[in-house]
């Protein structure tokens, strides 16, 4: 019932834990001495008529009380404190590996489900450090203790009560193999839902135009439904698992008053010490009782923990510390698969010069984004490596090596700020007439200075801005951050074709005087490349000049001429 992994992502907070179990025990030992005070009272009025006599127990019953009151209190903030750290730790921990893991997919999830982890995971992970954890230890402890104090007045009724207790756990035990599975679906229901509905509304326009929003509505109420019957799942488990502790615990101790109550009537028991076995009964099993309640919310947290750690156990990108020295980009006999897949690149070899266009082409699953994925160091090869001034990547500090690589594709994010925030994140000191500059070199200028100025705020997604401004603009950042290689990643797809233009003159510009990598399907565009990689099936099938390539008739040249007649035949039925 205890994981150790969990367990270790307290680190320093376990303290608090102990704390919490210690002030819970000083609450119980409080309740034994308010009951111990209220059958001294009766015992005395029984035995007693000196009045003065009431005196100590009164004044023994008031202090347990208050004693009561200040270990409940304590508890209580102890475990808000709990909670409280625990969630700030691990929203830490979380966000620096996001952090650290940079571009890296983090643990199979995507955005929604990295969402639902580091916030509502974290949230039920509260609950299962801060209530089941000491409640845990509580329990195993709180039996035996009550045991020492009634095994002097009844040692019958003390062992059965104690030999009633285990049945609980064994319950919580027989239970947790199913929980555990339910648990893990509920979570995947859970995430699954919300992947969906994120995917939905991010697609709404897709959806309405291709008249699909129906299909995805009744997906979506598919999924509702699926979430809805697990949730029933768990919430009858629970139930059946609540009735089950419920019958144990209160038939243990209706056992243990018949036992005491038979003390008195054979007189081997006074009434006031079987009224307090009788009022301590109970208290055997109200402890695992309440670890039976916890243990379902703990349940539902150890599943989101478990997400949680699979990301946190994730290997970090290596980074090392050596400062960048050269320009030169190159990929040395890299090979690369992704797990459980065939290889997507083999033993392929790439040089690119600190100044010059150089592109890397093929057909839709050649190997061009899982290079791109190299460069920007979201990947590491199996074998080979990626240099960067002839050092491995790895070697270099990761701002260095940033400092000297920018990227630019058809999906680069610009953020919902202002057009001179976006710049700023680009280059903290940029000025407005380095701003300015780069806005004309891609011809946004008079469109950013007549609708607000650098103060422009984009909207989210910068749907205020169509595709190839938006290209455009994103091009512009990265002119104003000096850096030696670019890399450009299908940058004109899906745009218009007076975008499309701008970028690739800004791109033949940059080549002057930087290296500029080039990674596009269309082939027009790689026409003036100083340099050519053609990649086939995850291998550098062919490289040369565009006239070279054009002139061995291989597969290369059938690509471009198979684009060629598609562009000619549109061309032709547009002038029809």
């Amino acid at each position: 019932m205890l994981d150790k992994d969990l367990l270790k992502l307290l680190g320093n907070n376990s303290k608090y834990v102990v704390y919490v179990v210690l002030l819970q025990i000083g609450g119980l030992l409080a309740n034994l001495g308010i009951t111990a005070a209220l059958c001294g009272a009766i015992y005395l009025l029984l035995n007693h008529s000196d009045a003065i006599l009431y005196l100590y127990p009164a004044l023994f019953g008031l202090l347990a009380i208050a004693l009561r009151y200040l270990f409940s209190r304590a508890s209580d903030e102890l475990k808000d404190r709990l909670g409280r750290y625990v969630k700030a730790d691990l929203r830490r921990q979380t966000y620096g590996k996001i952090l650290r893991l940079g571009i890296r997919d983090g643990a199979g999830l995507n955005m929604a489900g990295l969402t639902q982890v580091s916030i509502e995971g974290i949230e039920q992970l509260d609950l299962y450090y801060s209530t089941y954890l000491p409640q845990f230890f509580f329990a195993l402890i709180a039996p035996l203790i009550l045991f020492t104090f009634s095994v002097f007045l009844d040692w019958r009724a003390a062992v059965t009560l104690l030999a009633g207790v285990p049945l609980i756990p064994i319950s919580i035990v027989l239970v947790s193999k199913y929980a555990k599975k339910i648990f893990a679906k509920y979570w995947g229901k859970y995430t699954s839902m919300g992947d969906g509905f994120l995917d939905a509304v991010q697609g709404l326009k897709e959806l309405k135009i291709f008249q699909a929003d129906e299909a995805a509505q009744k997906k979506m109420n598919i999924n509702a439904e699926e979430f809805r019957k697990i949730t029933m799942k768990v919430l009858v488990m629970q139930l059946a698992s609540t009735t089950i502790m419920d019958f144990v615990a209160y038939g243990g101790a209706g056992v243990g008053i018949a036992l005491a109550v038979l003390g008195v009537m054979d007189m081997t028991l006074t009434p006031a010490a079987a009224l307090f076995l009788v009022l301590i009964a109970v208290d055997f099993f109200l402890p695992l009782r309440a670890l039976g309640s916890a243990f379902h919310v703990a349940m539902n947290g150890a599943s989101a923990g478990r997400k949680i750690i699979g990301l946190l156990n994730l290997s970090d990108p290596i980074w090392g510390e050596e400062e960048v020295e050269g320009t030169e980009l190159s990929v040395q006999n890299v090979s690369f698969a992704y797990e459980g897949d065939e290889p997507v690149l083999k033993d392929v070899s790439l040089d690119f010069p600190s100044a010059g266009l150089r592109a890397i082409v093929g057909e839709s699953g050649s190997g061009k984004s899982t290079i791109v994925n190299l460069f920007l160091g979201a990947l590491r090869p199996q074998s080979g490596m990626v240099t960067l001034g002839g050092k491995p990547i790895e070697s270099l500090s990761r701002s260095g090596y940033y400092a000297h690589v920018g990227a630019v594709s058809c999906d680069t994010y610009l953020f919902n700020m202002s057009i001179a925030d976006n710049f700023r994140l680009a280059k903290p000191d940029v000025t407005e007439a380095e701003m300015l500059s780069a806005l004309q070199k891609v011809n946004m200028d008079e469109f950013v200075l007549s609708h607000g100025g650098f103060d422009l705020v984009l909207n989210e997604e910068a749907t205020n801005l169509s595709g190839g401004q938006k290209q455009r603009l994103a091009l512009a950042i990265n002119l104003v951050s000096p850096k030696d290689v670019y890399i450009f990643d299908e940058a004109t797809s899906n745009i218009d074709v007076e975008s499309e233009a701008i970028i690739m003159d800004n791109v033949y510009a940059l080549s002057k005087k930087k290296s500029v990598i080039l990674i596009s399907h269309r082939l027009a565009n790689v026409e003036k490349a100083d340099w050519i990689y053609y990649l086939e099936e995850g291998e550098v099938k062919e490289s040369g000049t565009p006239s070279d390539l054009l002139a061995k008739q291989g597969g290369f040249a059938r690509l471009y001429s198979a684009q060629q007649r598609l562009e000619k035949g549109y061309l032709a039925e547009g002038r029809a």
